[in-house]
């Protein structure tokens, strides 16, 4: 007898893991950005996401923060221009090809993000507390692998 694949149990299985990965975030965004708020810092959750972004990825492009972030173009490049506006973004042509400008904090831009990070830290480690380096370790590489397949 040909074995039988158990499609409805392994449907259950990734509903809870996709369940729980999206409880999980849920709750980290919303301590965050109550860290966020509470360090009165004046931008919103998706501004923080940006720099954070640019602080990573020093002189890349609108279109490459499109591509990471799968938002909208347009959205993006409202949120740019207010953090450009504001100081914290700094643009500069592109040296092989003007079209394109390339991105990086400013000066303030830089001390904004270590100042959102700062208010944000006790978040994360309250999120990882009672985990062992080695399982946290484990979960990195485990959403990895979630992370990967849905790239493919």
């Amino acid at each position: 007898m040909k074995k039988q694949i158990d499609n409805v149990n392994q449907l259950d299985v990734a509903s809870a893991v996709f369940e729980s990965i999206h409880t999980v975030m849920h709750l980290y965004r919303s301590q965050q950005l109550a860290a966020v708020r509470a360090g009165e810092q004046g931008i919103t959750h998706m501004e923080s996401r940006v720099l954070s972004f640019f602080s990573h990825r020093q002189g890349s492009t609108l279109s490459d923060l499109v591509q990471h972030s799968g938002r909208d173009k347009a959205q993006m490049t409202r949120l740019i221009r207010r953090l450009r506006d504001d100081g914290f973004l700094e643009a500069q042509e592109d040296a092989l090809d003007r079209r394109n400008i390339r991105l990086q904090l400013s000066p303030a831009g830089a001390l904004l993000h270590r100042q959102i990070k700062e208010s944000a830290a006790p978040v994360l480690q309250a999120a990882i507390k009672g985990l062992s380096a080695e399982q946290s370790r484990e979960l990195v590489a485990l959403l990895t692998i979630v992370k990967d397949n849905l790239e493919r």
